[in-house]
């Protein structure tokens, strides 16, 4: 540690007076520079001080003490001890480079302990073993019954086709029966009248009409303005004339019921021969139509 020393004016007046220093002020000196010196480090110690800290900055002042010594005896030279005025040291900042930023600590990732695994339970694998065949079990019994229930279905679709076409075979049949039953029914029918016709032809020839008058008009008919039919039965005797006229049922309008007998019994016809015999011929029938002339 350096330590410079000024002196004033009036230590400087007093050193001169003195005059040059003795052997008692040649102890002092080095006395005065170690109190100075421990003075100086208590004075630190007691600020606090640190090294490596960065100091306020101190006013420089210098402390001066004036000392009074005793007047020596006559026979020696009087000295007067030279008083070294206190210098505090000068304490220089000290600059420290800026302290690296601090990072913070990157922890690691945790790692994972490793957790034994447990030992397979047997029971619970039997007991999950189980529970799945059984599960296997019901559903193959589904699928079982799902196909078995398809299958009626199927069945029961394929018996209604077969029903189905057996009620269409069993209907066309019976149109077809009575189609034909219809045709066989009208061809009777035309062979009838064929007959008839041939029949009546052939009593014609033989029992030919010779007088038939026609029959008298009704009045009330007339006068009704009403026209109409009679189909009237009757036996032909073997001396040509008409016996037992009658009015077919449901073919003759009343009104013209009476009038049509009474045409009918005046008829005659040539009578029928069989083996050389005139013979009586019943059932034959005439229409009689009644027509009004100029009806409006």
């Amino acid at each position: 540690m350096t330590a410079m020393i000024k002196l004033t004016q009036h230590e400087q007046h007093l050193t001169g007076l003195c005059g040059p220093p003795t052997r008692a002020a040649s102890y002092l000196l080095p006395a005065l520079a170690t109190l100075l010196i421990h003075g100086a480090l208590a004075a630190l110690l007691l600020s606090d001080w640190q090294p490596g800290l960065t100091a306020a900055p101190v006013a420089n002042t210098v402390q001066t003490r004036l000392v009074t010594l005793p007047r020596l005896a006559p026979s020696e030279p009087i000295v007067e001890p030279m008083v070294e005025p206190i210098v505090e040291p000068i304490v220089e900042p000290t600059v420290e480079p800026p302290a690296p930023p601090i990072e913070a600590p990157v922890e690691p990732p945790p790692i994972a302990e490793r957790v034994p695994a447990p030992e397979p339970d047997q029971a619970a694998i039997a007991r999950k073993r189980a529970q799945e065949r059984e599960r296997e079990k019901q559903a193959e019994q589904r699928r079982l019954q799902e196909q078995r229930q398809a299958e009626q279905a199927r069945l029961e679709q394929q018996r209604a086709e077969q029903a189905r076409a057996e009620q269409q075979r069993i209907e066309q049949e019976r149109v077809a029966a009575e189609h034909a039953a219809a045709q066989r029914a009208l061809q009777a029918q035309r062979e009838a009248a064929q007959r008839e016709r041939q029949a009546a032809a052939a009593d014609s020839a033989q029992y030919l009409p010779i007088s038939k008058q026609a029959p008298d008009y009704p009045r009330r008919a007339l006068d009704q303005q009403k026209e109409g039919d009679c189909v009237v039965e009757y036996t032909v005797t073997a001396s040509g004339t008409v016996a037992n006229p009658t009015v077919v049922d449901g073919a003759c309008d009343p009104i013209f019921a009476r009038p049509s007998i009474a045409s009918a019994s005046r008829f005659r016809y040539q009578p029928r021969i069989i083996d050389g015999k005139a013979v009586a011929v019943p059932g034959v029938r005439n229409t009689f139509r009644f027509r009004i002339e100029n009806a409006q």
